[in-house]
């Protein structure tokens, strides 16, 4: 498999990032991001693509590819698409228990949970659902997906980058990478509050 993608990357450059982002977003059984990204960060790490347009490349393929999944909650409705999911999910890999999972993030945090959901490995894909079905609007859900996604692409390409031929460890590790950019979010997100918060006071006194 990973011949197949050093193939394409080859062969296409950019343009089969893309495309192998925009089908791994679709068709999940395909090369994770997990492989990709990290081996297209190794190619620009060997001077054959350039950093700043592989990532690009592949937040272009990976929001490409989540947006039929939006328009397809959004226009189908649930019970269609969980009746599809029923049917063929397994040779997708896809399940309506991760579909529930990320049903239950997006009614709690909804914008929130499409960047948040943007960033894990399992409900990155799934979490457009809830969004079309919900008649989320689509520049927001555009807007939020993509901040989400331009982190996750750029910590798996970047990561390629610096591993060079160890590219490949990042597989094993990319859910604790998932949960310390999470942390880090969150880390940031608190102080940020915790400044307003001073400032108030300060003003107030």
């Amino acid at each position: 498999m990973t011949d197949w993608i050093i193939g394409v990357m080859n062969s296409l450059g950019y343009v089969g990032i893309t495309l192998l982002m925009f089908l791994e977003n679709l068709f999940p059984p395909l090369p994770s991001e997990k492989i990709i990204m990290p081996l297209a960060g190794f190619a620009a790490h060997q001077g054959d693509l350039r950093l700043p347009y592989v990532i690009v490349a592949g937040i272009i393929g990976s929001m490409c590819g989540a947006l039929p999944w939006y328009y397809a909650g959004r226009y189908f409705g649930e019970e269609p698409i969980r009746a599809f999911i029923d049917r063929y999910g397994k040779w997708l890999t896809l399940s309506n228990k991760n579909v529930d999972k990320a049903s239950r993030w997006f009614e709690k945090r909804s914008g929130k949970a499409v960047f948040i959901c943007r960033l894990l490995p399992g409900v990155r894909t799934l979490i457009a659902i809830p969004a079309g079905i919900s008649k989320m609007p689509i520049a927001s859900f555009v807007l939020y997906a993509t901040l989400g996604t331009s982190i996750w692409i750029s910590v798996l390409t970047i990561a390629g980058y610096f591993l060079g031929r160890n590219y490949y460890l990042i597989e094993d590790y990319a859910g604790s990478a998932a949960l310390i950019v999470l942390g880090a979010i969150a880390l940031g997100f608190f102080f940020w509050v915790w400044r307003r918060k001073q400032k108030r006071r300060h003003r107030r006194s």
